[in-house]
């Protein structure tokens, strides 16, 4: 059991006001040929959808059944397709399938090392978390358990508080997986059957199967649902640098601690450290603070590193 985050108000806060809450997802990718490494930084954009059990109840246009609000996390999510890269990434780095397992492209499962950063431009605010991806597919909702969404369950599952003890039974991961596909326009939910990202537009595709710019109303498309997948963000460490005041700068980073006491296990968070900041900024930092007028009115002149 572990209790809310110390910082997650604050970043609520933050993300309410921002006006996409977009983020940049990293991965480790396996390195091309002569690589000094074997795994490179992989990054690109995603879209923050909700943390974990806690999908907005204020979108009604979300179909989907709901599930009773039982339970609580502080774990970001997105969604994808399973055919993306990252699928891929997250599986082959993952601890708990084994390195270079070959992914399973109708399970769950994953684990692998990520890293999340927010930048709110509103409030000159930047939050990283770093931590491990897990996939979630539609495999909960089959009648017997694969070792994906065992090891998921036991995963995600330790960071997962009890809220309401009354129907905590009737809670279904099954449920909230399509709870997520219907969270998602109809015309987002099509791109699940869309060709496989990244292919050549040239090159052919079962257009029986296989449609490009459908609106799909039905949440259990067979196609878009083996393809579509939840991500979940479970942070071990989260960082926040607020840049909104040259003279009160601060970087805050929060880490999780677990302690066993006898046969119980408690996790929480603390922080570890928070730093003044020196105005000795990176070039893009510079940048963003030009981008809001912010330096002019600070009245400083800030060296470029």
């Amino acid at each position: 059991m572990i209790e809310e985050a110390p910082w997650r108000k604050e970043f609520e806060r933050n993300l309410e006001k921002m006006e996409r809450k977009e983020f940049v997802f990293c991965s480790l990718g396996e390195g091309e040929k002569g690589s000094p490494t074997p795994y490179l930084p992989r990054a690109r954009y995603c879209i923050h959808r909700a943390f974990w059990t806690e999908l907005p109840s204020s979108n009604t246009h979300n179909p989907a059944p709901k599930n009773p609000v039982v339970y609580a996390s502080d774990m970001p999510t997105f969604t994808t397709d399973v055919r993306m890269s990252k699928t891929f990434e997250i599986f082959n780095t993952s601890p708990y399938q084994g390195q270079g397992q070959k992914v399973d492209q109708k399970g769950s499962g994953g684990g692998g090392p990520c890293e999340a950063v927010y930048w709110a431009k509103e409030t000159m605010t930047q939050w990283r978390f770093k931590g491990e991806a897990f996939f979630l597919a539609r495999d909960f909702e089959d009648e017997q358990e694969s070792e994906g969404t065992r090891m998921v369950k036991r995963e995600l599952g330790k960071r997962m508080r009890v809220v309401r003890e009354e129907g905590v039974e009737e809670w279904s991961w099954g449920r909230e997986v399509t709870g997520h596909f219907g969270n998602v326009s109809p015309g987002m939910r099509g791109t699940f059957q869309a060709p496989p990202p990244g292919q050549p537009v040239d090159k052919p595709y079962d257009d029986k199967k296989l449609k490009l710019g459908e609106k799909i109303e039905d949440l259990n498309h067979p196609v878009a649902r083996e393809n579509f997948r939840v991500v979940v963000i479970r942070p071990d460490e989260v960082e926040s640098v607020d840049l909104s005041d040259p003279k009160k700068s601060r970087r805050q980073v929060y880490k999780v601690c677990t302690s066993a006491v006898g046969p119980n296990v408690r996790c929480g968070w603390r922080c570890f450290l928070t730093l003044k900041l020196s105005f000795v900024l990176t070039c893009s930092s510079l940048m963003l603070m030009m981008d809001h007028g912010r330096m002019k009115s600070a009245g400083l002149n800030f060296p470029l590193v």
